[in-house]
């Protein structure tokens, strides 16, 4: 089904009905070129049936500069699981393949059609967006002082791009500085304090700190080889792994915990694998595959 066939649009709209099958597509990979508003909802909610509406209203208004796609959480569980959707209604914003902004509730007309005007902007900003693009390149690189100036004359244009604030704190977590990177993001302006990116770059900084107090690998190993019922030492040795670049095996370790005891510490084993999650791309295969596994143990 193309954007743009569900009966409750109008024709020649850009709305579609969504799956966990469908998903990857037509939100992640789709987002890459144009913003993707995904509406988390289900039949028998009563301010979905009105949120709904006026969610299509505005995105086929918008003349294709946003689409939109509606999950129905009944139907599709795994994938609310793996967005951590606890209510509904609840509304992303995904662009570049990254839940970029959202919100939780039925709200008034004004404030849906704010949001995706805000959204359909982020496909045109007079060229921002590829110079965001090109200082991740940089970043990427090791080119670290030239995407640092870059991110700070793109601040200078947009003061609010939440890219940029996470690119600067994450040159400052490349050269070891947590306390700097931490400085830039408290420094963001509070209404995109809560934007993913930004949110990732908390994460990297608490795995960072945590990291520093895990102790040697190859000890937490042998700890976890000696006991395997030992939950800290699980959790250690995956902040451990972290730390040294074995994000992917980090996962893993995480995933054998809470398949252990999901429920030891409260949750810690779940709640390490989310702030690691949240750390990377939401695209990345590592958090895909992740969630995938985690959900397929939570939801059996």
């Amino acid at each position: 089904m193309e954007f743009g066939q569900l009966n409750t649009a109008p024709a020649g709209g850009y709305v579609k009905d969504v799956t966990e099958a469908t998903f990857m597509a037509d939100v992640v990979d789709a987002s890459q070129e144009v913003p993707v508003i995904v509406d988390f909802w289900a039949p028998w909610c009563g301010p979905c049936k009105t949120l709904g509406p006026a969610l299509e209203a505005a995105v086929n208004a918008a003349g294709g500069k946003v689409k939109m796609a509606k999950v129905n959480v009944d139907e599709n569980q795994a994938i609310a699981g793996q967005m951590r959707v606890q209510s509904i209604p609840t509304v992303f914003a995904f662009y570049k393949g990254q839940p970029v902004d959202g919100f939780q509730g039925a709200v008034p007309n004004s404030q849906v059609n704010e949001f995706v005007a805000k959204t359909a902007a982020l496909a045109g900003d007079g060229g921002l967006a590829e110079a965001i693009e090109a200082a991740d390149e940089m970043f990427e690189a090791g080119e670290i002082e030239d995407a640092e100036q870059t991110y700070a004359a793109i601040l200078s244009e947009d003061p609010n791009s939440a890219p940029c604030f996470a690119g600067l704190a994450k040159c400052h977590i490349a050269r070891g500085d947590l306390d700097g990177a931490e400085a830039v993001l408290n420094g963001a302006p509070a209404d995109i304090a809560s934007h993913a990116a930004i949110e990732g770059v908390f994460a990297q900084i608490a795995l960072a700190r945590e990291a520093e107090n895990a102790g040697p690998l190859g000890d937490l190993q042998a700890r976890v080889d000696a006991d395997p019922t030992d939950m800290q030492a699980r959790i250690d040795l995956a902040t451990a792994m972290h730390a040294n670049g074995q994000t992917e095996e980090a996962v893993e370790t995480l995933l054998a915990a809470f398949k252990q005891d999901r429920d030891w510490n409260d949750g810690a084993a779940k709640a390490q694998l989310f702030k690691i999650f949240d750390s990377l791309k939401a695209n990345d295969p590592i958090v895909l595959n992740g969630r995938r596994k985690l959900s397929s143990m939570i939801f059996v």
